[in-house]
């Protein structure tokens, strides 16, 4: 007696093939145009950042649209992303890396020393509209013992990151919640990194650490500060996510008489080099 199929297993059997059949499209289209099929389309890409500046780049964000944010230390800029300025204000010194969130840019600011094993830091959250790049308000963090130089969001709480004395063997990363109420302190085991962590930025469930060195160091870790890995690549100037498995990192070149500029380009995820820039 032949086998019968149920309604129900082939209507199973259909949606099966049916998502296989896409697949192979999707692969043999990517193939085809000699792209990457776990890349995808977004406005963000290599770029230079219009002028030249006293100080240098401390971070980066965008607005997940059409615009650029570039902390140059004393210098809050707006490009759009073709890095054409649309606004610039004067800061004060030191703001350093910065995150965008509904409408807002968030910079790690420290008004006092880094890197002082007794701390003598001073260390706040300033918040900029992020059309006008107007002053909107401050937020004291004073937690960041050894002065707020980076932040990062992941589910509408922020995350502060700064100096670090030497010889110290883990970093450290502050919690606030959306008032900016402190939730706790998270420890990293990192081993020692020069002057602490620069940049951060939550991106494809992972946590992203710029750091100096010689070489520059990335720290990677999990959702809870569980180190995934440590590299020696240099986004120490600023690293932001742009779409699924793609992110772009910056760089501050020098003008001929010592000015700073800021560029940006494309890495992706790599599990042994932990970044790896995307050629053109």
């Amino acid at each position: 007696m032949p086998a019968t199929i149920s309604s129900a297993n082939l209507f199973r059997l259909s949606r099966l093939l049916i998502t296989l059949f896409c697949t192979a499209v999707a692969i043999g289209n990517s193939v085809v145009s000699g792209s990457d099929p776990s890349s995808q389309q977004t406005p963000f890409s290599e770029v230079k950042c219009e002028g030249d500046y006293a100080h240098h780049l401390q971070g980066v964000c965008t607005n997940h649209q059409d615009a650029i944010y570039w902390s140059f230390t004393t210098q809050l800029v707006k490009t759009d992303r073709d890095g054409k300025v649309l606004k610039q204000v004067a800061v004060p010194n030191h703001h350093g890396d910065l995150c965008f969130h509904n409408g807002r840019i968030y910079v790690a600011v420290n008004l006092g020393q880094f890197n002082h094993p007794q701390g003598n830091a001073d260390s706040w959250v300033y918040v900029y509209d992020a059309d006008s790049l107007d002053l909107v308000s401050k937020h004291e963090v004073q937690e960041v013992f050894h002065g707020a130089g980076g932040i990062g969001i992941s589910d509408e709480h922020f995350f502060v990151v700064g100096g670090l004395p030497d010889g110290v063997q883990e970093n450290y990363v502050y919690e606030y919640d959306a008032d900016f109420q402190f939730v706790q302190k998270h420890v990293i085991d990192s081993k020692w990194t020069q002057l602490g962590i620069q940049t951060a930025t939550f991106h494809d469930g992972a946590w992203w650490f710029g750091c100096y060195g010689a070489p520059s160091t990335l720290l990677k870790t999990d959702a809870e500060f569980n180190m995934i890995g440590r590299y020696h690549f240099n986004c120490s100037l600023g690293i932001v996510g742009i779409a699924p498995n793609q992110m772009l990192y910056a760089l501050g070149p020098k003008t001929a008489n010592g000015r700073c500029m800021g560029t940006l380009h494309l890495a992706r995820p790599d599990e042994k080099q932990g970044l790896v820039a995307i050629k053109k």
